[in-house]
């Protein structure tokens, strides 16, 4: 039997999604041509588009078939979103990207109108990326609105206050200013950390563990302050910190209880073998012991030294638990690390590392070889 064929995400853009989308159209638009805006959309081109790709070329598309002006133009995709909102409540809306794409492109010279048009759609589709040409053009309007949208009835609005402006947003466009004065976002994080949506407080945790990437100082700060306002902000602490207690940050480490290592060992560190081979596993062991009169909360981790392309390693780090161990104990840990194929990351065959870390602190490691 043949292996089937692996989904890619760009096809969710098929010919049924159009089908659908072009009948909302033709309740917005007079006249709407929907055989000729197909043919439009799936254009010579249209194979050799990616993802991004077909989102924009689906709102260029779409700006072919609407009024001349930006703000009647606009109106019309607002309307698309408040009508695909009724319609697919609690679906995914991922697909309707190219909303947002539209008035990032279109809209950048009319910041009242598109500002306004952002507010709407974002309670459909989020407008995290289409904001960030915003931030670039009218840094003070901007963060002002960002303290407006911090305070706003609608969750997801409230949200794109706190994911829109984030300092390292993923595939988001830089924003210089926002990665250099910390200041100018915490205030808003700290509006929002308590935020009643588990959505809106992921993204403040989210920010904040950006922001911990170029201030990890302030980060603890910060961390010392929101730290047993509520079970809510503790985990929105928690999850901020998390570089931090990668990287075995001591303030961090006492911050959530993870003290001295002195009456740890670790013991009987073995590997299953000293050669691995992509796509499959590699299995490890040991024994942890405590030696104190007392339990002792211990965070462990274990850490992967890859080979990059210019033979250097580079560590990262995998948490194993985060739990307490009983006074004058010795515990037996079996972990396995897989190198399957995947495309977040390419292995480089030859020398590699993986070590143990206790609370930050790495106690213990050996090498193996990664073949393919």
């Amino acid at each position: 039997m043949a292996e089937k064929e692996p989904f890619l995400l760009k096809n969710i853009y098929s010919s049924s999604f159009y089908e659908d989308l072009g009948e909302v159209l033709k309740k917005l638009i007079p006249n709407f041509d929907h055989s000729t805006f197909t043919r439009q959309i799936f254009d010579d081109d249209w194979d050799n588009r990616e993802l991004k790709d077909r989102m924009k070329h689906t709102a260029f598309v779409i700006r072919k078939f609407l009024p001349e002006a930006y703000p009647e133009a606009v109106s019309v995709i607002v309307e698309v979103a408040k009508i695909k909102n009724e319609e697919d409540l609690g679906k995914d809306s991922f697909p309707y990207m190219f909303l947002p794409s539209f008035v990032e492109h279109f809209g950048l010279d009319d910041y009242d109108v598109s500002i306004d048009a952002m507010t709407e759609i974002t309670k459909f589709v989020s407008c995290e990326f289409a904001v960030r040409p915003f931030y670039l053009k009218y840094r003070e309007p901007m963060m002002e609105q960002t303290h407006k949208w911090a305070n706003h009835p609608h969750f997801m609005v409230r949200r794109l206050a706190s994911e829109g402006c984030r300092p390292r947003l993923p595939w988001g466009m830089g924003v210089p200013y926002l990665k250099k004065e910390p200041d100018l976002i915490l205030p808003i994080l700290d509006k929002l950390k308590d935020d009643p949506k588990e959505i809106v407080r992921r993204s403040v945790a989210n920010n904040l563990n950006d922001i911990s990437k170029d201030f990890p100082e302030r980060v603890v700060e910060v961390a010392y302050q929101w730290k047993g306002e509520s079970k809510e902000v503790d985990w929105v602490v928690k999850h901020a910190c998390r570089t931090l207690l990668k990287q075995g940050h001591t303030k961090v480490m006492r911050l959530f209880g993870f003290g001295s290592i002195e009456d740890i060992a670790i013991e009987n560190f073995q590997l299953d073998r000293e050669i691995a081979k992509i796509g499959e596993e590699l299995n490890f062991s040991f024994d942890l012991k405590n030696k104190a009169n007392e339990a002792l909360k211990v965070r462990l981790e274990y850490g992967v030294y890859f080979k990059k392309a210019n033979g250097s390693l580079s560590r990262k780090v995998f948490q194993i638990s985060e739990k307490k161990y009983s006074a004058n104990s010795s515990t037996s840990i079996t972990k396995k690390q897989h190198f399957k194929i995947i495309t977040t990351r390419r292995y480089h065959t030859g020398g590699h590392e993986l070590s143990i870390i206790v609370n930050g602190e790495e106690v213990a490691k050996k090498p193996f070889e990664l073949i393919s």
